[in-house]
């Protein structure tokens, strides 16, 4: 008997198996901040971000390439990396920045959870920049994964509202479909921001970014300064790109 289309969220990498994602389709949610930023630097007109566990392995990789043809971006604790050239924030992957060139790219969470859903037939990043086109990209997909990267090994809200996001979008635009008990539950939490959006007057963006203020995620950035990015990181559909990891040479385009 074939397998009925399914919807599941995974709310850390380690609650699920690699193996269990293995033939699905997974879309990685880092929404503070690694999966804003590769979208954002791809609109930008990077050639490709490659995703990296360790900052060694930037820097190994990066000696034995042209450095004028390649950005080194992430962070460790929030903040840029020693030697590397930008940090995490969207703000800093400008045109300028990153046109024509591949960014290596490393950070706490986000690049941990590329790696673990490797194993997936195909592998999107996902955010609310570009929340609609991953709902189209997916909703026809039979076996759909939403995997949230967390903060710190912590289930975080930030991650869990945009998978809920999705989940409602795919939910209702797509085939019928078994869905998880996660991702029902996402599904609710994004209604209800959706719902206090409108009690309050407030875009769905701007009742995004005043809820990250209080999650675990958004709480680091403004501890550090950053804060600026969760408005930037909140923007919802300000993207029409999904990019897509390819497993064999382990680079992140926008096909």
């Amino acid at each position: 008997m074939t397998e009925s289309p399914s919807l599941d969220v995974h709310y850390l990498p380690q609650f699920v198996a690699e193996a269990d994602l293995a033939g699905g389709t997974v879309v990685v949610i880092d929404l503070l901040r690694a999966s804003t930023t590769i979208c954002r630097a791809l609109a930008s007109g990077a050639s490709a971000v490659r995703a990296f566990l360790s900052v060694g392995d930037v820097t190994r990789e990066a000696g034995l390439r042209d450095r004028d043809g390649v950005v080194l971006g992430g962070e460790r604790g929030g903040e840029i990396i020693d030697g590397f050239d930008l940090g995490n924030s969207p703000a800093e992957y400008t045109p300028d920045e990153v046109f024509g060139k591949q960014v290596f790219f490393t950070t706490t969470n986000g690049t941990a959870a590329l790696n673990h859903a490797r194993l997936g037939s195909r592998v999107v990043v996902g955010a609310a920049v570009n929340l609609a086109a991953v709902v189209d990209a997916v909703r026809g997909d039979r076996h759909v994964h939403l995997l949230c990267a967390g903060t710190g090994g912590h289930v975080s809200r930030d991650d869990r509202l945009i998978a809920g996001a999705i989940a409602a979008g795919v939910i209702a635009e797509g085939p019928r479909r078994e869905v998880g008990g996660p991702a029902e539950a996402t599904a609710r939490e994004w209604q209800e921001l959706l719902t206090t959006a409108r009690a309050l007057g407030r875009t769905p963006s701007e009742q995004l970014a005043a809820e990250l203020r209080n999650t675990p995620g958004g709480k680091n950035l403004i501890a550090i300064g950053m804060g600026d990015d969760l408005p930037r990181c909140a923007a919802i559909d300000t993207l029409d790109i999904v990019p897509e990891l390819d497993p064999a040479t382990g680079l992140i385009t926008a096909p």
